[in-house]
């Protein structure tokens, strides 16, 4: 087996942010915070975060920040919290934390809370178990897991829960991977892993893969890497 062509994968990261006004960097402009934090992960994975310039990240994420307190994927874009997430996350990464309103941010993320438990998206109202994992996750990164109420978070993502152990995006919705994932790691940082039948879950994830040694999402789909 040869050796990760690390320094390739370098260029190939550097040179999709230098690439704006190609089609493709039109068609990602609205989640770009997000493909920042993967890029960025995956640079210092690779051990060459030093080759980007922290100030100059810095500097773009924070004009990306609403008045709300949210961020949005691009300057001049809406918030949300996907990538009021990966700011955070971006920012942890850079050890550049520091430069946030913890309090607004925070404020932001449960602002978003229903009635019930769950997390809408942004201003608009979608409900999905990805933002109550993203909004778990972000408080609990800022230290802030108290401005929710938690035990209703917990409820909902419990509700949301299936006869074949595994978990949708509301209650009653398909079991789906992406979901497990998410729901599993709300459940794991408020520590209510009891609630999940490990057995039925692990054997639904085991069975995601197929012949070819991949893995899909959910039943009769093909695999995925994703």
């Amino acid at each position: 087996m040869g050796e990760l062509e690390v320094e390739k994968h370098v260029r190939n990261i550097l040179s999709v942010e230098k690439k704006k006004d190609g089609f493709e960097s039109l068609v990602i402009e609205h989640p770009r915070m997000n493909g920042a934090y993967w890029g960025l992960t995956t640079l210092d994975l690779l051990g060459k975060i030093e080759t980007i310039d922290k100030d100059e990240v810095v500097s773009w994420v924070m004009k990306c920040q609403d008045e709300s307190g949210g961020f949005s994927g691009n300057i001049g874009h809406d918030p949300h919290l996907l990538y009021t997430l990966s700011t955070v996350q971006i920012l942890t990464l850079l050890d550049k934390i520091d430069v946030l309103d913890i309090d607004k941010v925070s404020n932001y993320v449960a602002g978003l809370q229903n009635e019930d438990g769950s997390f809408s998206g942004d201003m608009w109202g979608e409900v999905d178990t990805r933002f109550s994992y993203i909004a778990i996750c972000c408080l609990s990164i800022l230290r802030h897991l108290e401005k929710i109420n938690v035990e209703k978070a917990v409820d909902y993502v419990v509700r949301c829960k299936n006869l074949d152990g595994g978990f949708g995006s509301t209650p009653g919705g398909e079991s789906h991977a992406g979901q497990i994932f998410c729901c599993v790691g709300a459940l794991a940082i408020t520590g209510s892993l009891h609630h999940i039948d490990r057995d039925l879950l692990g054997w639904w994830l085991c069975e995601r893969q197929v012949k070819s040694g991949g893995l899909n999402g959910r039943p009769e789909k093909l695999p995925d890497v994703s």
